[in-house]
C-alpha cells in the first residue's frame, strides 16, 4: 500500500499550496538543509520507521523530508487538531510521507488519528507534548517492542516523560530536546515571544501599544512574550509562583504580582505555565469587560474554559478564531483559538530560521538515540553538549559569522590551578 492509500488527510488536491509553503521554509532552514546533506550521505536511518507528532505545518513538513531523505520510512501526525494545515498534509503525501492528520478534528477522531500513526510500528518517535508516547504506553502496549527511542519537543511533554521515568513505566530512552540551550535560548524565548503576538495582532487587529498585558509564567517561553509585548509599547506584568523568577521578573523592568491583582487590570491575558487552571472563575469575577484571554502553553487547560462557560450567559464567535463570552453582569471575555495555542492555532507557529535550530536537534538528537539506545536506557537524557554546539556553530556559518577559538596557552591556563 503506497503512501496516498494509507495516508488519512482533508484533500488531496490542495498539495500545490502545501509544497509552495514547504519551499519557503526549506530556502530559510540552512542548518538543517546542511543536516540533510549528511543524511542523504550517510543514511542514518535506513530500513528504519520513523513516527512524528508535532504542529503539522510547513516547517515540521520539511523536518519531516530531512529524516525521510536520511532513508526511513515516515508517518506523521498532528499534535494539536487546530495547528495542522491541510495543504501541507497533502504536499507531504506526495511527497512520499504517511500523513494522518487533518484540521480540526473532533477529539475522537484526533486520538484516531494519533493511533493510526502508531500503528505504522515505529522504531523512532519524535513527539510533542507527550500523546504519542503516553498512547503508546497506555493504549498500543503491544507495539513498544520496535521503539528504540526518540525526542521530545516541549517542556510538557518533558515533564510527562519524568514522570514517566520516575513510576518506570517509561519503557526506551527519550531525549529532552526542549532543555538543549539551542531550543529554549532561541525557540522558546524568541520564538515565541515573535509568534504569540504574530497570532494575537493577526487575529484581534487592535493595538497593543499603552495596553497593559499579563503575562502568567516567566519561564523562557514568557521571557520572550514579555519582552515582546513591551516592544509593542504594552505595560506589562508578571504573574509567577517562583519567587526567583519573580525577582528576575522585576529585575527586568516588569511589574509583578499576583494573578488575582493582575485579573483586575489587565487587557491581554497570555498564559505560558504548562499548567493548569492558572486563570479561572475567581480572576474572572475580577476582570476587566473586554478582557482578551490566549494560551501559549501546550494544552488547553491554562484559561479554565468549564468555569468562563458556568459564568457566561450567552457564548459566539466574534471573529476568526475569537470567541466572545458574555457573563451575566453584561462584562465581555474574548478567548483567542479555544485557549489552544496561540501562535500555532491563530498564526503559522515560530519564524523559520528559529525553527530550523530547533528541528536541527530533533534531527541529530533522533540519530544520537538510534546509535546509543542501548547504553541510554529506560530514561529521559539531555541533548549532549556537543550536538548543541554543532548547532549553534552550523547557525553562526549560515549567517557567515565566526567566533574566535581557544589557543594551546589558554587552554592550558584554564585547567591549571598553579599558574595563576
Amino acid at each position: 500500500m503506497n503512501t496516498k492509500e494509507r495516508s488519512i488527510v482533508r484533500d488531496l488536491a490542495l498539495a500545490p499550496e502545501g509544497h509552495l509553503k514547504i519551499e519557503w521554509v526549506n530556502a530559510h532552514m540552512p542548518v538543517l538543509n546542511r543536516i540533510r546533506e549528511q543524511f542523504e550521505k550517510e543514511q542514518p536511518f535506513k530500513g528504519l520507521k520513523v513516527a512524528i507528532s508535532l504542529h503539522l505545518e510547513a516547517k515540521t513538513a520539511y523536518l519531516a523530508k530531512v529524516i525521510k531523505a536520511g532513508g526511513a520510512e515516515v508517518a506523521i501526525c498532528g499534535s494539536n487538531p487546530l495547528s495542522t494545515q491541510d495543504d501541507v498534509c497533502a504536499a507531504l503525501v506526495e511527497d512520499g510521507i504517511t500523513v494522518f492528520a487533518k484540521y480540526n478534528p473532533d477529539p475522537q477522531e484526533y486520538k484516531e488519528l494519533l493511533i493510526k500513526t502508531l500503528e505504522t510500528e515505529p522504531d523512532l518517535i519524535i513527539d510533542d507534548g507527550g500523546d504519542l508516547v503516553s498512547a503508546l504506553h497506555s493504549e498500543r502496549k503491544d507495539l513498544l517492542k520496535n521503539v528504540r527511542g526518540g525526542a521530545e519537543e516541549t517542556t510538557t511533554g518533558i515533564l510527562r516523560l519524568k514522570a514517566m521515568e520516575k513510576d518506570g513505566s517509561l519503557q526506551f530512552p527519550m531525549v529532552a530536546v526542549n532543555d538543549a540551550f539551542c531550543k529554549y535560548l532561541f525557540d522558546n524565548r524568541y520564538g515565541t515571544g515573535q509568534s504569540v503576538w504574530d497570532g494575537i495582532n493577526r487575529t484581534t487587529n487592535l493595538v497593543v501599544a499603552g495596553k497593559t498585558v499579563v503575562v502568567v509564567g516567566y519561564g523562557w517561553c514568557g521571557k520572550g512574550v514579555a519582552m515582546r509585548a513591551k516592544g509593542l509599547g504594552a505595560n506589562v506584568i508578571v504573574t509567577e509562583i517562583d519567587a526567583i523568577k519573580g525577582v528576575e521578573a522585576y529585575m527586568d523592568g516588569f511589574a509583578v504580582m499576583s494573578m488575582k491583582e493582575a485579573a483586575k487590570v489587565g487587557d491581554f491575558f497570555v498564559t505560558v505555565t504548562g499548567n493548569r487552571d492558572v486563570i479561572r472563575g475567581e480572576h474572572y469575577e475580577v476582570m476587566k469587560d473586554g478582557a482578551i484571554l490566549s494560551n501559549a502553553g501546550h494544552f488547553d487547560v491554562e484559561v479554565n474554559k468549564p468555569e468562563l462557560d458556568a459564568l457566561s450567559v450567552s457564548k459566539r464567535t466574534v471573529r476568526r478564531n475569537i470567541e466572545e463570552y458574555q457573563l451575566k453582569d453584561g462584562r465581555k471575555f474574548y478567548l483567542i483559538a479555544e485557549g489552544r495555542l496561540v501562535n500555532l492555532a491563530a498564526g503559522d507557529g515560530h519564524p523559520a530560521e528559529i525553527m530550523d535550530m530547533t528541528f536541527a536537534l530533533q534531527a541529530m538528537s533522533l540519530k544520537y538515540v538510534n546509535d546509543n539506545y542501548n547504553e541510554i536506557g529506560k530514561k529521559v537524557v539531555n541533548v549532549p553538549y556537543a550536538l548543541d554546539e554543532q548547532v549553534a556553530r552550523f547557525k553562526l556559518e549560515s549567517l557567515g559569522t565566526s567566533i574566535d577559538s581557544l589557543s594551546d596557552e589558554q587552554k592550558s591556563y584554564l585547567d591549571s590551578w598553579t599558574e595563576h
